[in-house]
């Protein structure tokens, strides 16, 4: 298994991630339950225009995220921190995965989201103390 298979693996096992964004000189973050479309390699959420984490997103559409693992066992720990970019979602078939995923959203007609990733940093224990992967997805593939 490659490092991004098991970045994949470790994403496509969680369903909340949380969404850090930026406006004005001031940190937002809030948590979004996602869908991962691993042939397109992003994350779908749904979230309303008018939240704080939209309209910065709108404004500054660089985010950061993360992904984790709760767990009190240091050799378990697993976490994935991604950068990339945010923007309102137009391609259908990334909508209907989103709605394969989470098929009870599609009776409130959420506006749907999607980030681009540019960066996963993955931290695994499991492959030893502190063993980090970190791949470019902007040169890499």
């Amino acid at each position: 298994m490659n490092d991004l298979q098991k970045i994949e693996t470790f994403i496509n096992e969680h369903h909340v991630l949380a969404l850090a964004t930026l406006a004005n000189n001031t940190p937002y973050i809030c948590s979004v339950f996602y869908a991962y479309e691993k042939h397109n390699r992003c994350f779908i959420f749904a979230s309303d225009e008018k939240t704080q984490h939209i309209q910065n997103i709108l404004t500054y559409p660089n985010i950061a995220a993360n992904i984790h693992l709760e767990t009190k066992t240091i050799g378990k720990i697993q976490g994935l921190q991604i950068s990339g970019i945010c923007e309102k979602l137009q391609e259908k078939e990334l909508q209907k995965h989103y709605f394969k995923t989470f098929p009870y959203a599609l009776a409130l007609q959420p506006t749907l989201w999607k980030i681009t990733p540019k960066q996963f940093k993955y931290t695994d224990n499991r492959l030893g103390f502190g063993k980090k992967i970190i791949l470019d997805l902007e040169t890499s593939d």
